[in-house]
């Protein structure tokens, strides 16, 4: 009985080995086939889909062979290994094994969207809009709901994000990214202000960040950046008037074609610097580290003005006769290529007709202020106004 016992434990031990090694062999098999593509392809993995549920599909495209031995292999060699959805590259020749190595180190393709210095928010939105490869979960929303939705209810959207290039995968949400950006400006912006200059007219970063927008759209010359603040600074130190144009035309929302007339300089909107005292409410564009740093490090000097030369550069005057020299040579006597700023930008002009003809810019988003309140700037301290009215900065 003995012996019949271990003859039986014997050929059971052999069958075990028999089988183990078959099952070895299989999986061997499995993950050692090429992929059968001709060309390259890229497989989509949405979120929540399995690894068995993955080979089932490949396998039912034709593209491998034996997914049950596959599942078996993930199964006990990968049990607490994450597959990350996103897309996978997929190339002629590449082996099971290889794709499973992708998925290990979730080596997802990627792709790029870049956020530009100087848009609003509305085309901050239209760009990602126009991402096939990102999760659209923003679409109808307003404003105001998109800030709820990133948990930063109460937050005006606008200069909040901070330009760059971002990058992400297939299946990545429109949130996710902009809260991405969202936590860099607010990186970026608590790093500057930590190193601000110490005589800044700024009570909170907010207002540097406010500031920052202005300087952005006046001038896209890095070395200008820091004149440009200064001219701000000073401005507000003795009472003047900001009287920068593209605190108008945001002003002027979707009303803006392009041109820019006296009566608009006239109309009074929260954002009219020609109108307005101090800062305006809130930015009006987004703005780059450059810009930040330069509003946070106003540049010292006597300067009050400055106008375009007409390349993208400007000229900067201590006093009104100054300027106003400057404005008839650069201004009232504009070259056929005349621009304010290196990027195609529509000239202001400050009497009732038109500027002349140019590319426009793209329409600001004209802020959804009806369901939430704009910040606030607290108001500046009063100074005597200049003897002689000032004229435009630019």
């Amino acid at each position: 009985m003995r012996r019949k016992f271990l003859l039986l434990l014997e050929t059971g031990l052999v069958l075990a080995g028999l089988m183990l090694g078959a099952s070895a062999w299989k999986i061997h098999s499995a993950l050692v086939q090429p992929l059968n593509i001709a060309q390259e392809e890229l497989l989509e993995v949405p979120k929540g889909t399995t690894p068995t549920r993955t080979f089932y599909r490949l396998e039912a495209d034709g593209v491998i062979k034996d997914a049950f031995w596959l599942r078996v292999y993930w199964r006990f060699n990968l049990p607490k290994q994450p597959l990350h959805s996103g897309e996978y590259r997929m190339l002629p020749g590449m082996t099971v094994e290889g794709l499973i190595d992708l998925w290990k180190r979730g080596e997802m393709v990627q792709y790029s969207v870049t956020l530009v210095e100087g848009w609003n928010f509305h085309q901050v939105r239209a760009a990602l809009a126009k991402e096939e490869k990102l999760d659209h979960t923003l679409e109808g929303l307003s404003d105001t709901q998109v800030m709820d939705k990133l948990g930063h209810t109460g937050i005006f959207p606008e200069g909040r994000f901070f330009p760059d290039t971002y990058r992400f995968v297939r299946g990545m949400t429109d949130v996710e990214l902009l809260k991405t950006a969202y936590d860099r400006l607010n990186d970026v912006l608590a790093k500057e202000w930590d190193q601000r200059a110490a005589d800044v007219p700024y009570t909170d970063p907010y207002q540097a960040l406010i500031m920052a927008s202005l300087v952005e759209k006046e001038t896209g010359v890095p070395q200008e950046r820091g004149q440009i603040a200064g001219v701000f600074v000073r401005r507000m130190a003795i009472g003047m008037l900001l009287q920068t144009d593209p605190t108008v035309i945001y002003g002027l929302g979707d009303r803006y074609s392009g041109k820019l007339t006296r009566a608009h300089l006239k109309e009074p909107t929260p954002y009219n610097t020609y109108v307005i005292a101090g800062l305006p409410p809130t930015p009006i564009a987004m703005v780059g580290r450059e810009a930040i740093h330069a509003a946070l490090n106003p540049v010292a000097g006597n300067s009050l003005y400055f106008v375009a030369r007409g390349d993208g550069s400007h000229v900067f005057s201590d006093d009104l006769d100054a300027h106003n020299n400057a404005v008839r040579e650069y201004q009232l006597k504009r070259r056929a290529d005349y621009r304010s700023s290196p990027a195609p930008a529509a000239a202001s002009d400050t009497s009732d007709a038109p500027a002349p003809e140019g590319p426009a810019p793209i329409p600001a988003a004209s802020p959804d202020t009806a369901p939430e309140a704009l910040p606030q700037v607290p108001p500046q301290e009063p100074a005597p106004a200049p003897e002689s009215e000032p004229q435009s900065a630019q």
